[in-house]
């Protein structure tokens, strides 16, 4: 098992993913998982939740504070960076505060690592790092092109950096699932943007399965993308209004869509992979690999060459309307 005995730090980590990434790392017997993040309440709520685990230790703290970075990291092998300020309208509206968290934290991580002789860190990032149009992808391309330059710029450090790429994550608090639901049970109403548009989706076990698989095949400057379905946001729509209007006894009818248009900054369709990166990616079973500019022969098994192309959910076919309906009932979103 790759983390038993071993130390590990996830910033971030009373966030959907980070607390995922947490039950599935416990699993191979650590010496000690460390959950960073600047909430008490979760924090407290996961401690009562595990039962006090003598495995967990619980930090407050903020990655933008370098020196809180850097103690957090004692004596840590392995690095989970799941901490960031998500929401595009927010990071809209307050740019600044998303270049601290997003790009100055991502900076800390890199230089706490270094200077205490971490083993690997590995960076979650977003589809919406590829041709950025709002400040949220912007500051995370930015961080994505930290890590990968870590590789050239940590000298004679041991340390690895490695990238993920998710779409959207199903149940996160990213997600507009738990939105929707809201929205019809208070106000048989859901606030859609554009029914036309399409994203990349994910379960959480899918992205917390992507991070801790990067972990263990990177060897420096990778970024992995899973490949994941899309979905349409119309098709979503739907089975929400059915689900939850059949388990809250909502008549059907009753529930009103109101379509108000793209936000500052929004997409109405995603990339993961840009056809430039994809002359130089290479294809695993079931993700693509982009390695790092320094990095000059990939070190997986049953690798090859990816067909050249961009990667981009309105070029994909969404998946069915009861596909997307088994997803959602699997993850217990409604």
């Amino acid at each position: 098992m790759f983390f038993k005995g071993k130390k590990i730090l996830i910033i971030g980590g009373t966030g959907t993913i980070g607390r995922r990434i947490m039950e599935r790392v416990l699993e191979e017997e650590p010496e000690v998982v460390r959950i960073f993040s600047r909430d008490e309440h979760k924090q407290f709520t996961m401690q009562s939740k595990w039962n006090n685990n003598r495995k967990l230790r619980f930090l407050i703290g903020d990655v933008r504070m370098y020196d809180r970075v850097y103690s957090a990291m004692e004596d840590i092998d392995y690095v989970f960076h799941t901490a960031a300020m998500k929401h595009v309208s927010f990071c809209e509206y307050n740019p600044y505060e998303a270049v601290l968290t997003n790009i100055v934290g991502t900076h800390n991580v890199i230089k706490a690592a270094i200077a205490q002789k971490v083993k690997k860190v590995v960076f979650t990032s977003t589809d919406k790092a590829i041709s950025p149009t709002n400040n949220y992808g912007a500051t995370k391309l930015t961080a994505e092109k930290l890590i990968t330059s870590a590789e050239l710029s940590k000298g004679s450090a041991k340390t690895i950096f490695a990238s993920v790429r998710f779409g959207n994550v199903m149940g996160s608090r990213g997600s507009v699932i738990p939105l929707f639901k809201e929205q019809i049970i208070e106000g048989k109403e859901i606030t859609v943007t554009d029914k036309q548009m399409s994203r990349f989706m994910m379960t959480v076990q899918q992205a917390a399965s992507l991070t801790i698989q990067a972990m263990k095949l990177a060897v420096g400057g990778e970024t992995f993308i899973l490949k994941m379905p899309v979905i349409s946001l119309s098709d979503l729509v739907e089975v929400m209004i059915e689900e939850v209007g059949e388990k809250y006894n909502i008549p059907l009818e009753e529930i009103k869509i109101k379509e108000i248009g793209l936000r500052p900054g929004e997409k109405k369709y995603e990339e993961l992979m840009t056809y430039d990166e994809s002359l130089h990616a290479f294809e695993l079973p079931q993700m693509f690999v982009i390695p790092g500019p320094f990095l000059s022969i990939l070190p997986y098994e049953n690798s090859k060459k990816a067909t050249p192309g961009t990667y981009q959910s309105g070029d994909q076919q969404p998946i069915t309307k009861e596909e997307l309906r088994f997803f959602i009932k699997g993850e217990n979103l409604i």
